[in-house]
């Protein structure tokens, strides 16, 4: 079988090239701008077209596309325009807040917030309604952006007041919720007039039901400081209703609750609910613009400056727009903007680093230093020896100026213990003799606790006292210390003189008695360190200071203060001046025993009579004690020549005794002389019979 010869074609050897091959193509002339900008629109607006049918488009290819459209004049660029201003004022409002209002505000300030104010009022209600803790934040933005551009204000007033008669219309308690709160934070600030507030309480109040009764709880919350200070009347007229509707109106036991509770609100001046926080307290109430609507009025709500229009004079409004944004912000023109940031780069990167350096993070919890105090604490009682505590204490990191809590710490874990152990003692030693700053610290540690040692209880008070005796007695603290100890009766109270009693005692119980007498009588320099221990100035202080160390054991350091308080000069009488030495021995001698016979025979003769009055043995005994007493007074007075005082106390008893006497006598008096009537009476002769019955016979006609 024969196969099929295919022929193939051959080369026309008189041509050039071969014939079976196509001839070149002709170049093709690249397109024009025109034709580039033309087909750029086509193609976005067909992406367009496929994004409204839910088609996924690559934001990557859509800017790509954007960027090819450089015609102003043009519907497909003022439509990218139109969208960016759009993503743009959202993305501002919904990351606005407390702590950034004050940078997002300028920011939307950058924005073409006259073309876009639709936009704006919209994306802020929507806001506000999907997050109700942030309505003060946007009413305080919305505040600012009226006092530069006062139709956005009023557009975002009358869209709120119509959409709260829709919503009231319809039953729609959550959108009235929402419209009011928005509204009460606009009243708050100022840029609506508080007369609209009236008129929504009245319309919520006029027929009210649960519902409306707890949207005008919630707007009265929230506006109720305001009304109060501005408009006391409605704010009467208002609680007024509240209370007719407490009364008398059918309403919910939670409705009813929700009244009460306003009441008290009320009553507490709205200490939780203020009408403007500080932080949001941005506009000068002189700069704000308030509008006075009315609640029926007839609004335009411009419902078409939420769509895009064509812009036949798009770039003069854009450059209007510049201008006052450059008046709101305080710019210059943009050419004058360039160069002062050219020159001003370094300057302004300078002023950053110095704001840097400058702030400082303050710690108002005191949590570093509480961390700090734990760490030392659990220092001190992981460790088995003193210099094992040492040893971990200087490798903490502590803070500069935080050097005194470690000290403080010592001496705090110290006072805990149940009773003293020499184990913090030896930590305070070894720190006050490894450096002198902690020696000072220490030092400083102990006027402070003295100072404060009325604060601590007993076993507290001993434990410190024993610290601080072993830390002198060691010598790891100067003592120059003691200095802030003045021991008399008005600088100290129980608690000091108990401590330096400890504080002592734990000295002696190191040193010796010996030691310490030495140290504190025989050293020259360490006499003006202890000189409040041991006073001079007057008497009484040094015979305080004497009877407290010898109440301690400690007597034997004020052997001489006692020699110097017999040399001090003593205060004489001009009475006793005058009585002269010679024979008031023999007085006072013959004065004691006139009274103690006088007094002796007073009781023998009361003793012998019966009617003499109540306890005459116990009266001659108080006579005998007070004039043993004024005898004992007067020689002891003698013999040292006492002061003032003991004068005063021999008046007093001369007078004491003077007075018992005298009483003494005349009652004796009194007792004599009923004993002579009585006597009188028994030996008087009685009356004849006769004489009685002529008395009797002239009694009987009676």
């Amino acid at each position: 079988m024969a196969s099929a010869r295919v022929e193939m074609p051959r080369r026309d050897r008189a041509r050039e090239g071969d014939s079976y091959r196509p001839g070149r193509r002709s170049p093709v002339a690249p397109p024009t701008e025109e034709q580039k900008q033309a087909a750029a629109k086509q193609e976005y607006q067909r992406l367009l077209n496929v994004r409204s049918g839910g088609t996924y488009m690559p934001p990557a290819k859509l800017r790509a596309l954007q960027a090819q459209i450089t015609d102003k004049t043009s519907k497909e660029y003022q439509r990218m325009a139109w969208e960016a201003l759009k993503k743009s004022i959202n993305g501002l409002i919904n990351k606005v807040n407390t702590a950034n209002i004050k940078h997002i505000v300028p920011e939307l300030f950058g924005e073409n917030l006259v073309r876009g104010r639709g936009l704006f009022c919209r994306s802020v209600m929507k806001a506000q309604a999907a997050s109700l803790p942030f309505t003060p934040v946007y009413a305080a933005m919305a505040a600012v952006v009226n006092t530069k551009l006062p139709q956005v204000g009023e557009l975002l007033v009358k869209r709120l007041i119509v959409q709260f008669r829709k919503a009231f219309k319809r039953n729609d308690k959550a959108v009235c919720l929402s419209a009011t709160s928005f509204l009460a934070h606009l009243v708050n600030q100022q840029v609506l007039h508080e007369m609209l507030a009236g008129q929504i309480l009245l319309l919520l109040l006029h027929k009210p039901t649960d519902d409306s009764v707890e949207i005008a709880v919630g707007f009265f919350r929230e506006v109720g400081q305001y009304i109060e200070e501005m408009q006391p009347a409605i704010s009467v007229a208002v609680f007024d209703q509240f209370r007719n509707i407490l009364h008398e109106a059918g309403i919910d036991k939670r409705t009813q609750y929700m009244i009460e509770v306003l009441f008290q609100v009320r009553k507490d001046k709205f200490r939780d609910n203020p009408a403007v926080k500080e932080e949001l307290d941005l506009v000068e109430e002189e700069d704000q613009i308030t509008h006075q609507v009315s609640l029926d009025g007839d609004f335009d709500v411009q419902d078409g400056l939420n769509i895009f229009k064509f812009d036949p004079e798009y770039e003069d409004n854009e450059e209007a727009y510049k201008k006052l944004r450059a008046e709101i912000l305080g710019e210059a023109s943009d050419e004058d903007g360039e160069e002062d940031d050219e020159d001003g780069d370094d300057e302004s990167d300078e002023d950053e680093d110095e704001e840097t350096k400058a702030m400082e993070i303050k710690d108002q919890s005191n949590a570093d230093l509480v961390n700090l105090r734990r760490t030392i604490y659990l220092t001190i009682q992981s460790a088995a020896s003193a210099d094992e505590v040492v040893h971990k204490l200087m490798k903490i990191n502590l803070p500069a100026g935080q050097e005194a809590e470690l000290t403080s710490m010592i001496v705090e874990c110290c006072s805990q213990e149940k009773t003293y152990l020499k184990f913090f003692g030896l930590i305070g030693e070894r720190f006050a003799k490894i450096n002198r700053l902690w020696c000072d610290l220490f030092e400083q540690a102990f006027a402070k606790y003295y100072g404060t040692i009325h604060r601590y209880e007993n076993n507290k008070l001993r434990n410190i006292a024993m610290f601080f005796g072993h830390m002198l007695a060691e010598d790891a603290i100067g003592w120059h210390c003691l200095t802030v100890i003045h021991l008399n009766e008005e600088e100290t109270t129980s608690s000091s003189r108990i401590f330096i009693k400890i504080l002592l005692q734990s000295i002696v119980e190191e040193l010796g008695m010996t030691k310490l007498k030495a140290r504190m009588t025989l050293d020259e320099e360490l006499r003006p360190s202890v000189a409040g221990l041991f006073p001079g100035d007057n008497a009484r202080n040094m015979r305080f200071a004497i009877n407290y160390f010898t109440s301690i054991g400690m007597g034997a350091l004020t052997e001489e203060l006692r020699e110097r308080l017999q040399k001090m000069p003593k205060p004489t009488l001009p009475a006793l001046a005058a009585r002269g030495d010679d024979g008031d021995d023999d007085d006072d001698d013959d004065s004691v025993s006139s009274y103690s016979s006088y007094s002796g025979s007073s009781y023998s003769s009361r003793s012998r009579s019966r009617s003499g009055g109540p306890a005459p043995r116990a009266i001659s005994r108080g006579r005998e004690a007070v004039a043993i007493g004024f005898a004992l007074v007067v020689g002891r007075a003698k013999e040292r020549q006492e002061e003032i005082v003991v004068v005063a106390v021999l008046a007093l008893a001369l007078a004491l005794s003077l007075s018992l006497s005298l009483s003494l006598s005349l009652r004796h008096a009194s007792a004599g002389a009923a004993r002579r009537r009585l006597v009188r009476l028994a030996f008087t002769p009685s009356p004849s019979p006769r004489r009685q019955q002529e008395s009797f016979a002239v009694a009987a006609p009676r």
